[in-house]
């Protein structure tokens, strides 16, 4: 007597509608969350600036303290990690690490004293590495 053997239940798969309507659906949904997404990255990329400035604000509040005034133009944020030369009352480094780059890819601007009676301006100028802008592209600044 052959065996018998126990039939499989038929195997049933998607349709080419089936598949179609869901990647319209996820189509739809990348379309609504996309945009949301990477304005929030370009908001980050700011938020990271501000607080490079605002460490590098404490930072030099500290070397004032020590020295007894900021640092030149000339000798810029690098005299917050290295110790220029002719500073005897330098106690640094006032950062953990060498001054980065701007999340963009740019230096920081170091003026002192600053425009407007300010004692020094710290400015990153955005993705577009251009004074003004908005968006991305607005500058983002030490005295705001």
């Amino acid at each position: 007597m052959p065996k018998h053997r126990p039939s499989l239940p038929p195997q049933r798969g998607f349709t080419l509608l089936e598949l179609l309507v869901v990647l319209l659906i996820i189509g739809l949904l990348a379309g609504f969350v996309g945009p949301r997404y990477f304005a929030q990255i370009g908001k980050s990329e700011s938020q990271v600036a501000k607080a490079q400035i605002d460490a590098f604000d404490k930072a030099l509040d500290q070397y004032r303290i020590d020295t007894g005034r900021y640092p030149t133009t000339e000798q810029g944020l690098a005299a917050l990690f290295a110790q220029p030369p002719g500073e005897a009352r330098w106690h640094g480094p006032y950062l953990k690490k060498n001054v980065p780059a701007d999340p963009w890819g740019q230096p920081y601007e170091y003026k002192s004293p600053g425009a407007d009676n300010r004692e020094y301006d710290i400015v990153a100028y955005g993705k577009d590495g251009k004074a003004g802008g908005s968006g991305d592209d607005a500058d983002v600044v030490s005295w705001n």
